[in-house]
């Protein structure tokens, strides 16, 4: 058996704060291992460093930065995270640099992430750069699902979001990859947006492993828009994994979190920026 491997979460950035932090519309995880420090996702950029700073996060000392999928408000932190993380290996899909939008009534939003990420990326030398383009092991503790296989009838993105301005190009977020982590309890999840779909994302990564347990989830589980038949069968499936903690953060949607409270009750912790985890 694999010896014990003591993990911390610390959420750096979130829609929500606690008292003295500062919220904004994205995500970033702060990730201690045993084995590693990672910093999963950035956010949009103006709460990142202040935060951690707050929190007594050194980014300095950061092993790996792994971006789940190429939205503005989980890239937008990279350039000011790897001023710090001069060390860090980065983690990430292709695809992430790629041009998209988000569509609504004929009027585009880009969503891409920012130039200066891009940049920022750009510059690394190419052997702190690792395109994630399939399953990926990070060590004995650990890995990255890569694409992940779009599987069940009632789950999509989660939102209108396109690769051109005209929104004639479904983006189909292939580049949405999710984080897991090997305890002798199980595995601990972690996502961005879960635009594949929470339950694809868990259900793959115990595909991964063998079939082992899923011990916690901790992200964005975008279903802020999701209709009522989604969110029943989502509940059932994850009523089936018997999982011991849900974190919903970022883009779950109020409803969403309200109705995981009521079926789940002390297993489920809305997420917030301040929010430290111990496993």
């Amino acid at each position: 058996m694999q010896e014990e491997v003591n993990t911390k979460i610390s959420i750096l950035v979130d829609n929500n704060a606690e008292s003295g932090l500062m919220a904004e519309h994205g995500f970033s995880l702060w990730i201690e291992t045993g084995h590693s420090r990672i910093l999963f996702d950035t956010g949009q950029g103006s709460s990142l460093l202040k935060n951690a700073e707050a929190m007594g996060i050194d980014l300095g000392t950061t092993d790996i930065i792994i971006l789940s999928h190429g939205h503005y408000d989980h890239t937008g932190g990279v350039a000011q995270g790897l001023k710090h993380a001069e060390k860090a290996t980065l983690y990430c899909h292709p695809g992430t640099v790629h041009p998209r939008y988000g569509v609504q009534n004929g009027i585009p939003a880009p969503l891409q992430m920012p130039h200066a990420t891009m940049v920022a990326i750009d510059k690394l030398p190419w052997d702190r750069v690792r395109w994630v383009q399939a399953a990926q092991s990070l060590g004995d503790w650990g890995g990255l699902t890569g694409p992940i296989p779009r599987l069940t009838a009632y789950e999509n993105t989660g939102g209108k979001f396109f690769l051109d301005p005209d929104g004639k190009r479904l983006d189909p977020m292939e580049d949405e990859i999710a984080l897991w982590i090997r305890t002798d309890s199980g595995l601990i999840v972690c996502v961005g947006c879960a635009h594949a779909g929470i339950v694809n994302t868990l259900q793959y990564i115990q595909n991964l492993n063998n079939g082992m347990r899923i011990r916690a989830v901790v992200g964005g589980f975008h279903l802020l828009y999701a209709d009522a038949s989604r969110i029943e069968k989502t509940m059932t499936a994850l009523q089936s994994l018997v999982l011991d903690c849900i974190v919903p953060c970022h883009c779950t949607g109020d409803h969403t979190v309200k109705t995981l409270n009521q079926e789940f009750g002390s297993i489920c912790s809305p997420g917030f920026a301040g929010m430290v985890l111990h496993f």
